[in-house]
């Protein structure tokens, strides 16, 4: 029984037994089980993922459309499509025979977007080169900057832009932009003046008629990839013109007749205008240098402004018509006074002589029309001495020096005359006045004025416009004029006008004859102040002229600017140059010859300038 026992308990506890390395090693590692997802729960997962997406989209959209839809609408336009620059429509301008002076166009600016082309570059820069006139160098260089909306040409026409579309090339883009076209160039800029390509007027009737030009409901905004713009008010050929008095024919003869003045002589600049006496149409206003205003960038800066408006100068003898005038109707003289020319006097500290003193020493006794003849400035000193100050001060104010003709061109200057006190009680200012040295005004203001002599006494007011008109050229519309004022009574203003006309039969204005007609006319030559404030070497000659005599429809002024050379006086400058006008002048209009008596004894005397010149 005790060795059953024992084994037994040997069952229950066996020995411990001494295991070999191998037996230390861990059991092998038992394989996972997988979990698998059956297809169906799998398709439930997603699909409740993507609602809950959904969800939060909508929400987020809701959001953003609801509650700050107004703001982020407000950002996006700003971000993606800029406001275009006032697209005003405009009527066009032309000229009193209706040639087209002014108006709107569509033009296109040419955009590139590489990143789009299914060609290389070289080839595209290459295509587009003859249609842009632009090198295909230049062409593929701008494409390589950026990838798209390469800028690489504005300005392109109607046609050249349907040239461009023809190619079907992908990545170019063409957008429509309003542009104003001056058709005649530097013919009319300085009259009608132009508009920038911010779509601004700048100068010009552009600026003073900028309403009455302007078409109603033409604001547009352009979007970066699109355009709108107003395609029927952009026809601006339809819309009634805005019509000018100014002769296109007669301003190109002007033009270039000055133009040629001006290289002649070498002179600085110059204008010449033509104006009505009796109604102030001007019908041709010529500045040198001029500007193409479709082209306005390239310009000097000085040159787009209307000097004959804006600048003053001091005018010389071509004043002392006015200031007879005035000492007749004063009572100081009459036609048939004479006058003694010591060809110098002095006065206070100042010595005053004619230009042709040197040579010809005194002139001796000297009527009213002589003095203006031989542009005596010792004579209009002695004219002018015979009235009071104080009355020739008045009859300045009288005149308006002080004010603007009201010319309807913006920027009009004007130069105050000098101080009352100043003036009456300095002999020397009575003196220089009297033959138009320190005394300023605007070559448009002396134009004024001498019509004034040319129409029996009325100062009128200078315009450039005509009005709105149709097509039958009817007017719809005309701008409001002050009446003419009388200033001189008709029998000084008739006696001046025949003292002129013998400056130019036999005085120092023959070079303006023209054989048939009577003319006359007035020189000047008047020495510029420098920035120092004194009189120096420079000079600017002038010549007014009037025709026909016997019944004055026109007052011609030139003004030359500092010409150069051995003999630059009114006489030889400017007198030549009116002549060429009034040439051109007398045809447009169907001005008939006068009779065979015009030039008295009926000889038409040689058209060759003094070789003395011109006094100041």
């Amino acid at each position: 029984m005790v060795s059953s026992a024992l084994e037994f308990m040997a069952t229950l506890f066996p020995p411990r037994r001494r295991r070999s390395p191998a037996q230390f090693s861990p059991p092998p590692r038992q394989k996972q089980r997988r979990v698998v997802v059956s297809p169906r729960r799998r398709v439930l997962i997603v699909w409740g993922a993507l609602m809950v997406a959904a969800l939060l989209l909508l929400g987020r959209l809701a959001h953003l459309q609801v509650l700050e839809g107004s703001t982020l609408h407000s950002i996006a336009s700003q971000q993606q499509a800029r406001p275009q620059r006032p697209a005003i429509a405009r009527r066009p301008i032309v000229d009193s025979n209706g040639m087209l002076l002014a108006a709107d166009r569509i033009v296109y600016t040419l955009y590139g977007h590489p990143m789009l082309f299914q060609q290389p570059i070289g080839v595209i820069a290459s295509t587009l080169s003859p249609l842009l006139d632009v090198p295909p160098e230049q062409l593929a260089t701008q494409l390589k900057q950026q990838p798209s909306g390469v800028r690489l040409l504005d300005g392109i026409s109607e046609d050249t832009a349907r040239r461009v579309r023809q190619l079907r090339l992908n990545g170019l883009e063409l957008i429509p932009e309003q542009q104003r076209f001056y058709p005649q160039q530097d013919l009319f800029s300085q009259i009608v003046g132009f508009v920038n390509l911010d779509g601004e007027a700048q100068t010009g009737l552009e600026v003073a008629f900028k309403n009455r030009l302007s078409l109603p409901h033409s604001a547009v905004a352009r979007s970066f990839g699109s355009a709108t713009i107003p395609i029927a008010e952009l026809i601006t050929n339809q819309a009634d013109p805005l019509q000018l008095t100014v002769d296109g024919r007669l301003q190109r003869v002007a033009q270039e007749a000055l133009r040629k003045t001006l290289r002649e002589h070498g002179a600085k600049r110059g204008t010449v205008m033509v104006m009505e006496v009796n109604s102030g149409a001007i019908h041709a206003l010529a500045v040198e240098p001029t500007f193409d205003p479709n082209r306005y960038f390239d310009a000097n800066l000085d040159w787009l402004k209307n000097w004959a408006l804006t600048d003053l100068y001091e005018p010389g003898s071509t004043l002392k018509p006015i200031n007879i005038a005035i000492a007749l109707d004063a009572g100081a003289i009459d036609p048939d006074d004479t006058v003694y020319d010591d060809g110098r006097i002095t006065i206070g500290p100042w010595t005053i002589q004619n230009s042709d003193y040197e040579a010809t020493g005194r002139q001796g006794t000297l009527t009213i029309t002589d003095v203006l003849k031989y542009s005596s400035n010792v004579g209009m000193v002695r004219i002018m001495n015979q009235m009071p100050a104080t009355e020739f001060y008045a009859w300045l104010e009288k005149l308006g020096i002080d004010e603007p003709t009201a010319i309807d061109l913006p920027a009009e200057n004007v130069a105050p005359l000098k101080d009352r006190e100043q003036f009456v009680n300095s002999t020397v200012e009575v003196a220089t006045t009297a033959f138009g040295q320190g005394i300023a005004m605007t070559p448009i203001k002396l134009l004024q004025l001498q019509a004034a002599i040319a129409n029996g006494g009325k100062l009128v007011t200078p315009h450039v416009v005509r009005g709105v008109v149709d097509d039958d050229g009817t007017l719809k519309w005309q701008p409001l004029r002050p009446a003419p004022r009388q200033v001189f009574s008709p029998e000084a203003a008739n006696a001046v006008l025949k003292m002129m006309e013998a400056v130019v039969e036999t005085g120092t204005g023959k070079a303006a004859q023209i054989p048939g007609y009577r003319v006359a006319g007035k020189t000047g030559t008047a020495q510029k102040v420098t920035e120092a404030g004194v009189y120096g070497n420079g000079r600017i000659t002038s010549f007014v002229g009037v025709v026909p005599v016997e019944a004055p429809r026109f007052v011609v002024l030139a003004v030359i600017d500092e010409p150069s050379g051995d003999n630059p006086y009114g006489s030889t400058v400017s007198a030549p140059l009116v002549k060429t006008v009034m040439e051109s002048l007398v045809v447009l209009e169907g001005i008939p010859p006068s009779s065979a008596q015009a030039l008295g004894s009926g000889v038409i005397l040689p058209q060759v300038a003094p070789a003395g010149g011109d006094s100041n």
